[in-house]
């Protein structure tokens, strides 16, 4: 049995794409634009109903914390179906959850009751996140692997400014209970379309279901097999340290990754108003930074199985602390602008690399849902205390201090990656 389930991996590391690789990967990279477009909704609408006097600011914090705590939540339930389940079972639930209450959200009686639908269907955006990394990671032929991953990541980032265009065009003149229907609507579909997905081989292969898992793989083998062998591009060895201390790394790179990215994103605008620089439009300058976005999602892709996970990773954790710390001396609009682009185009490289790639790559297939549930779950705590620490820090301290804060845990996050992490780069997944 134990020679069976090795060839059947062999074969498996060796699939080319096909059409049912295709397949999967447009329907995991639709789910995570609805990921991306959630996020920014969520923040149009909160502003919308305040403006009519619909919600408060109190209730607004609540709307927009009980979907991080909902992210939370869905992380950590992910982790343990998909583990234990099976990654089919975690991946139509999630979308069920978060396309109901959704769309339940667009006809909202109150406030409170929008809230409690916000919460349910963030559960299911958090196991959006683990899924759909994590299935692509295990579908995806492993000479291409962390290509494709990242490719994954460079579209569902496209989903932030495909939401501000329809915010920006929507909730003026329909309100905002269009954008809650229309994105329930969308999910549905995808749940639809995601209906006849086929188990992850090596899911099954870890629970010793061979037959099940070979059928599978004839369907990936369709377009041939390359003659790719991991152990003539690494050597073999082995490829994850204990659990524990995968998940150390996995939460303090995922985390450092999201705190980096989400604090300069979140408060450019103020930080710029602070260092007292005349900026005319900050959400345009905004924008211009922002277009770092695709370009390190691009990269990202290009560099991780070209030059491996560390050796894309480590350096760009260690650009972003340079980049912080010269943000912080900008006194510009150009500098501002120029030095904000390359901290963007950082930050997405590790988006693409870390929380695409290198995670979900971790860890063996039995705890691999588990682990990385963990390591989003707590990077999404962490996203829940950043605003409160900025807010307190820009109260007792100059900006630059905020700069000098990135920077810091950037360099501790590139020297955890490189000390304790391994290098999964074209590797077999066990």
């Amino acid at each position: 049995m134990e020679i069976q389930s090795k060839q059947l991996q062999t074969r498996l590391d060796r699939t080319q794409e096909s059409p049912l690789f295709y397949k999967i990967f447009a329907l995991v990279s639709g789910g995570m634009i609805l990921d991306a477009a959630d996020v920014y909704m969520a923040s149009a609408v909160a502003s919308s109903t305040l403006k009519d006097n619909w919600s408060t600011i109190q209730q607004n914090s609540y709307f927009l914390s009980s979907g991080f705590l909902g992210l939370f939540i869905g992380s950590i339930i992910a982790g343990f179906i998909g583990d234990i389940k099976g990654r089919r079972v975690a991946y139509q639930i999630n979308l069920i959850l978060f396309g109901a209450f959704t769309f339940l959200g667009a006809f909202a009686p109150n406030m409170s009751f929008l809230i409690f639908c916000r919460l349910m269907a963030s559960i299911g955006l958090g196991s959006e996140i683990v899924t759909g990394y994590s299935m692509i990671n295990e579908f995806a032929p492993v000479h291409n692997r962390g290509k494709w991953c990242a490719a994954t990541s460079l579209i569902a980032n496209c989903g932030a400014p495909i939401t501000m265009l329809l915010c920006t065009a929507i909730i003026p003149r329909f309100g905002w209970r269009p954008m809650f229907a229309m994105i329930g609507i969308v999910a549905a579909i995808l749940w639809y379309l995601r209906r006849d997905i086929p188990e992850s081989p090596r899911w099954l292969i870890a629970h010793g279901q061979e037959e099940k898992a070979q059928k599978i793989i004839e369907r990936l083998e369709v377009n041939g097999t390359t003659d790719f062998n991991p152990e003539k591009k690494a050597p073999r060895q082995k490829n994850h340290h204990s659990f524990g201390v995968s998940l150390f790394v996995a939460i303090v790179a995922v985390s450092a990754t999201i705190i980096c990215q989400y604090t300069f994103t979140s408060w450019v605008p103020t930080l710029l108003v602070q260092k007292n620089i005349d900026i005319g439009n900050s959400l345009g300058l905004s924008t211009l930074m922002m277009l770092g976005a695709p370009v390190g999602c691009a990269i990202g892709a290009y560099l991780v199985d070209k030059i491996g996970r560390k050796l894309t990773i480590v350096p760009a954790f260690f650009l972003t602390a340079v980049f912080g710390m010269m943000y912080a001396q900008q006194n510009t609009v150009y500098g501002v602008v120029a030095v904000g682009f390359l901290l963007t185009t950082c930050f997405y490289i590790l988006m693409a690399s870390v929380v695409a790639v290198y995670v979900a790559e971790l860890f063996p297939t039995k705890v691999r849902f588990r682990g990385s549930g963990i390591a989003n779950g707590i990077a999404k705590l962490f996203t829940v205390a950043m605003p409160i620490a900025v807010a307190w820090l820009l109260t007792v301290t100059t900006t630059n201090v905020i700069f000098w804060i990135i920077s810091a845990i950037a360099i501790f996050a590139g020297a955890v990656v490189w000390f304790f992490g391994v290098e999964t780069n074209q590797k077999e997944i066990e």
